[in-house]
């Protein structure tokens, strides 16, 4: 049995100063694997998180042009938690349970995955020696497994994130969800049970209005060109469900979730499970797609003052994250062709881009960006991916599409201009993991 480890904290880039990334264009995505997506799981084994990870797995080899055997690394996310996890109170589902091979953890292929799960399911990865469990989401994963394969622990190496979404809510059988009441601290952070837009986010884009004289009227455009790009991606549940354009009188005149939050700020709970194949560069050039090479990656672990981080706080750390990711690739902010930053909270949107500084802009210049063309026609096409506001919350959507663009293969959402350099990643403010995908080496 493959022994699973835990990303030590040496293998993030979190400090500035580091210098040029020692793997630069040595290590290359060359293969995506989707599942299909839904609103809420329905009950059925065939649209199970485990079923639907098989697929995204062999979906990714077969588009890498790569073989099972060829597989020796695997970076896997355990937690699949959209909405709420498989309690011990829940038997284990007869037809799931007659269908694979369970291991301790019966969470397992239903609301969460680990890498022995995939192993006893899928016998045909017979090389795997190397393993590890990255926390949060699939931007650490991708941090994660870029590392190992450029400090050779792997050479051809399957990335996974799985989110569920079984009741279509957040924990609504423990936790603050399923309280009467709002506890102790939890009453100021989390007054409907989950605070982030309300806290958080929508706290601090209220600071940034009053900061720097803007309004939240003027995020219309983004979130119309969010939506847009999202219908654009066949993979996404909007282009697959419900797709609804979105105009901007849509956008105003929506009600608000936490004022000056409104509805279409927020995006959308789902189901669906997303892999990559990562490889050398070297041997990404015998392989069926073109490579994505990534020129660096960066990661941020502020710890705030409070229980909520302010806009000073939020900009320091978005500034040292645009720092350290030019750092390490050897670019500068005008070498961006595109950016494809976190979005689950289309109000923190700008916090990341003009940390990025992209398109020239600087603090409090976002939503007057986001007044130009910022389409893909456009000459500064901001997140051609539609991210999750466009697409349903995977965190996922952000790095397929840059992968794609950089490859040349977006399809209906190319940019225009030469996709040459983009940046992903997240999913916070003062939290998350960033990558620095490009068309060549560097």
């Amino acid at each position: 049995m493959v022994t699973v480890q835990t990303p030590p904290a040496s293998m993030y880039r979190s400090r500035e100063g580091l210098g040029v990334w020692e793997h630069k264009g040595k290590v290359a995505a060359v293969g995506i694997g989707h599942s299909p997506t839904a609103r809420r799981w329905d009950g059925l084994v065939e649209s199970s998180i485990g079923t639907w990870t098989v697929m995204a797995l062999r979906n990714a080899m077969e588009d890498a042009g790569i073989t099972p055997d060829q597989v020796d690394g695997m970076v896997v996310v355990p937690a699949a938690t959209t909405g709420d996890r498989w309690y011990p109170t829940h038997p284990v589902p007869e037809d799931f349970a007659n269908t694979f091979e369970l291991t301790d953890n019966l969470n397992d292929g239903l609301s969460s995955m680990s890498v022995d799960w995939i192993l006893k399911n899928m016998p045909e990865l017979t090389n795997v020696q190397f393993a590890m469990h990255a926390p949060t989401c699939m931007s650490d994963a991708v941090v994660v497994a870029a590392q190992a394969v450029g400090d050779g622990l792997t050479n051809t190496c399957l990335v996974l994130k799985a989110w569920n979404n079984l009741a279509g809510r957040y924990g609504h059988e423990a936790g603050n969800n399923a309280l009467d009441i709002a506890p102790g601290a939890s009453q100021w952070t989390n007054p409907w049970g989950f605070g982030a837009a309300a806290s958080t986010f929508a706290y601090l884009f209220d600071q940034y209005c009053r900061k720097y004289g803007k309004n939240h009227d003027m995020m219309a455009p983004f979130v119309v060109n969010e939506k847009r790009n999202g219908l654009l991606f066949p993979e996404g549940f909007w282009a697959q469900h419900r797709p609804e354009p979105l105009s901007i009188e849509d956008y105003l005149s929506a009600r608000w979730v936490a004022k000056p939050a409104n509805l279409f700020d927020c995006d959308l709970p789902i189901q669906v499970v997303c892999a990559y194949v990562f490889t050398t560069a070297e041997r990404a050039k015998d392989m069926k797609q073109k490579p994505a090479y990534i020129l660096n990656h960066a990661s941020d672990r502020t710890r705030v003052k409070s229980s909520i981080q302010t806009l000073d706080e939020c900009e320091a750390a978005t500034d040292s994250v645009g720092r350290k990711l030019y750092e390490g690739a050897g670019i500068s902010a005008s070498d961006l062709s595109f950016e494809n930053m976190y979005d689950g909270y289309t109000l923190f949107h700008q916090f990341h881009i003009e940390g990025l500084r992209f398109a020239g802009i600087q603090r409090g210049e976002a939503l007057d960006l986001y007044a130009t063309d910022i389409s893909i026609e456009g000459p500064n096409p901001v997140s051609p991916s539609g991210g999750n506001a466009g697409s349903g919350r995977t965190r996922t959507w952000m790095h397929t599409d840059s992968i794609q663009q950089v490859q040349g293969r977006a399809g209906a959402r190319q940019i225009r201009r030469p996709a040459e350099i983009g940046v992903s990643g997240g999913p916070t403010t003062t939290g998350g993991n960033f990558t620095v995908w490009s068309s060549t080496p560097g």
